[in-house]
């Protein structure tokens, strides 16, 4: 990698910009810095900090433009897509600074007339987050927005492939009045900066968002100086239609989730598991309108899904798709691709694969690519083992309009995100996280908050 990340635009492979890689010391000192800022930021009044954070999210809504546009050159997402991942990116930033208002203590009733205990909060210290390139504004915002407003002083280092967004938003942080060493970046290689992240002093929390191997390693290296750690890992969601599932609506919904960024998201639908009795007209409808997504450069306004982020991930869905074709599978729709590993673009086109069986590579790993295996089942017990045939519990999906049916699968169901006849089930306001394997604690809604607070209670005696 040298002295500078290249940030490519994967739909084109051209270099969109050089990023200077920081040193171990510049990022020591970042590190220090943001320590050292954490007293003064401690006691700034939460009305304060919400209004720093209302002025940048406003900030951010007046770049909305620019800031989408730089997250499809380095992401590759369609336009329109990047334009909602601002906003969204911006109602977190909105909800927390109400939320900094509201971080409340209480007092206990004392098992003595002599006593009175109080339960209070405080900013749990410097915050390091770790993002991720397929939602290079959201993951970074859901992160600080609670960080800055629990009084938290926060430095993030982005994705290599998707500093760019990551930077700008830094950027404006700083023009809309939060000090620079309250809110800094750093870029680097996830392992190198991993490292120096959980091995400082300073450092009293990791919030993370990837891979679970990687989660794992840094839960395992801050427990050395047992850090508080929150951890968005990975998914590998299943999306269940009953069979009295209104079918054109969970088409449309199951495509809102499965294709978006190119299935480059973590909670987006990896196995359709659909009853056996309407498998063949749900996989036609399905195959049809699947058949009619655009792919194409995400700065083209036709475009529906773009490119895959790099040559690694371009592999994994090509082996995922050749595996299940060789077992068996059959392809309704797509195992057409479009890639120049020379030039440095990746293209895969949205593809239906029936007659998946579970011993297939795809109904076992998680893809982060638009590949959708249908998978039938007879009874709703059969359809539950095979969604919760997994280590992972991120996100999962289910259409029915029976409320029999509905109340069964949420029950049974081991995930920390569930979207009953709602493919898009996301949102600043609610509490974002899994189960299992998928992670630790919750970001959004007024849970996000609690992991950058600690908990302190006095008790006053002699009255």
């Amino acid at each position: 990698m040298g002295n500078v990340i290249l940030v490519k635009n994967p739909a084109t492979g051209q270099v969109v910009k050089e990023v200077q890689i920081n040193t171990e010391e510049e990022i020591n000192q970042a590190i220090k810095a943001g320590h050292d800022s954490f007293k003064k930021w401690a006691k700034v009044n939460a009305h304060e900090r919400s209004r720093l954070l209302s002025k940048w999210s406003q900030i951010i809504k007046e770049h909305k433009e620019e800031i989408a546009e730089i997250m499809t050159l380095e992401n590759g997402k369609p336009l329109y897509e990047s334009l909602g991942e601002v906003d969204y990116a911006a109602s977190y930033i909105d909800w927390y600074a109400e939320e900094a208002k509201r971080i409340y203590g209480r007092t206990v009733p004392a098992s003595t007339e002599t006593k009175r205990i109080v339960v209070s909060k405080q900013p749990i210290g410097l915050v390091a987050a770790i993002t991720p390139w397929n939602f290079p504004a959201a993951m970074m915002t859901r992160k600080a927005a609670p960080a800055l407003a629990a009084g938290c002083p926060f430095i993030v280092k982005p994705a290599v492939e998707t500093p760019l967004t990551t930077i700008r938003l830094v950027e404006l942080a700083h023009e809309a009045g939060i000090p620079e060493d309250v809110i800094q970046c750093v870029n680097g290689s996830g392992s190198v900066v991993g490292r120096i992240f959980t091995s400082s002093e300073y450092i009293r929390k990791i919030t993370f968002t990837g891979s679970t191997p990687i989660g794992k390693q840094l839960i395992k290296e801050s427990a050395n100086t047992v850090k508080h750690v929150t951890m968005e890992l990975g998914g590998h969601a299943p999306l269940i239609v009953a069979e009295d599932a209104d079918l054109d609506f969970a088409v449309k919904q199951t495509i809102a989730t499965k294709f978006r960024n190119a299935g480059q998201t973590c909670v987006c639908a990896n196995r359709i598991i659909v009853h056996e009795n309407i498998a063949e007209a749900f996989s036609q409808k399905f195959a049809d309108e699947v058949s009619k997504l655009k792919v194409g450069n995400g700065l083209d306004q036709e475009t529906q899904v773009g490119p895959i982020i790099n040559e690694k991930g371009y592999d994994k869905i090509v082996a995922q798709i050749q595996d299940a074709v060789e077992k068996g599978a059959e392809v309704l729709v797509g195992n057409q691709y479009n890639a120049d590993k020379e030039q440095g673009y990746f293209f895969v086109y949205p593809t239906v694969l029936t007659n998946v069986k579970q011993d297939m590579v795809i109904m076992q790993e998680e893809t982060f690519g638009p590949v959708a295996p249908i998978i039938t089942f007879k009874t709703l017990e059969e359809a539950v083992e095979i969604a919760n045939s997994t280590p992972f519990g991120l996100a999962a999906y289910f259409f029915t309009n029976n409320y029999k049916t509905g109340t069964y699968l949420h029950d049974h169901l081991d995930f920390g995100i569930i979207g009953w006849n709602d493919g898009a089930p996301s949102g600043a306001h609610i509490p974002f996280g899994g189960m299992k394997e998928s992670g630790l604690g919750r970001e959004g809604g007024i849970e996000g908050i609690e992991p950058y607070l600690e908990t302190k209670y006095l008790s006053v005696g002699n009255l």
